[in-house]
């Protein structure tokens, strides 16, 4: 990213800029380097822009959400991070019966949770406690206790650099295991989940078991990126790295959780190469002891 280009997407977004940015400050493992650029796009004008104005540029940029499953190396990004705001962020009912619910891209998952709870709308539960927002949900399949968010989605929208704001009905969407297959550099900024109504006390009782399970067993109290690594078939990435007498391993300011070995936490100070030299060793470790090749969950950048 040159001057020009500096200057051309400030004239564009004003205050909505912010040039090497920090990106330990926008994501939940707080640390890594920094991005030339983080866009704050509150408007389909906005992100309509930015997406067209990057690709026509050949500038690399992706969206951010709430810095969940995300590590930016410590040398940083050369490109454009996106962070969807406005009208983005909004939740809302749509349809009564049966009952659809909108929510932007950048929706956090916690808004999200308690407007169900609100208006008895049942569905999401299982996303109790999980970081995040409804399009990076969606973007990775975000799912735990044997649900997936791929279970209730109707349809998504996303903007495109070369078409601009298109709908995909869940007929035409490839979910995988934390994964969705959509074109390349589409930002998703809405999606629609099909929900049933109950009781919204049952609705909140179930929010807060599934809440506490989660915290007694994971380590929610330091910083992370959330699970590091995918499950793979028929076993868990933390039973491995468990295994392999990982618990409790430090590099720098990361560790590997004694409470979950699937979880690198940032205990003071840690760097992303401190997480990525930890996701080596428990790769390395894992591979030679029990076989398999542990695939990240998180998504390193830079």
């Amino acid at each position: 990213m040159d001057e020009r280009h500096r200057r051309e997407i400030r004239e564009a977004l004003g205050d909505d800029v912010l040039f090497d940015c920090p990106m330990s400050r926008y994501t939940t493992f707080r640390a890594g380097g920094n991005a030339e650029a983080l866009c704050i796009c509150r408007e389909i004008s906005g992100l309509e822009w930015v997406v067209s104005y990057a690709g026509r540029e050949n500038l690399p940029f992706l969206a951010v959400g709430r810095g969940s499953n995300l590590l930016f190396k410590d040398s940083g990004f050369r490109g454009v991070a996106i962070s969807l705001a406005g009208e983005f962020a909004g939740v809302g009912e749509v349809q009564s019966d049966p009952p659809l619910l909108n929510a932007g891209g950048g929706a956090p998952l916690p808004e999200i949770l308690s407007f169900c709870r609100e208006r008895g709308l049942s569905g999401v539960e299982f996303l109790a406690g999980i970081p995040g927002t409804a399009g990076g949900a969606a973007a990775m399949n975000a799912g735990a206790w044997g649900m997936e968010i791929s279970q209730v989605i109707r349809e998504i929208a996303i903007v495109e650099p070369a078409k601009g704001l298109i709908s995909i009905d869940r007929k035409e969407l490839r979910f995988g295991y934390r994964s969705l297959s959509i074109p390349h550099g589409a930002v998703i900024v809405g999606v629609r989940l099909n929900l049933v109504r109950d009781d919204s006390q049952a609705i909140s009782r179930r929010m807060t078991e599934y809440l506490s399970r989660r915290k007694a067993g994971q380590p929610l109290e330091y910083p992370s990126g959330g699970s590091i690594f995918k499950n793979p078939a028929g076993d868990f990435a933390g039973r491995l790295i468990e295994s392999a007498g990982l618990k409790g391993e430090r590099i720098g300011g990361a560790m590997i959780s004694p409470k979950h070995a699937n979880f690198i936490v940032n205990v003071g100070g840690a760097s992303a190469g401190d997480v990525l030299a930890l996701m080596e060793l428990a790769r390395k470790r894992v591979l030679d002891l029990s076989g398999v090749e542990l695939e990240p969950e998180i998504r390193v950048v830079g």
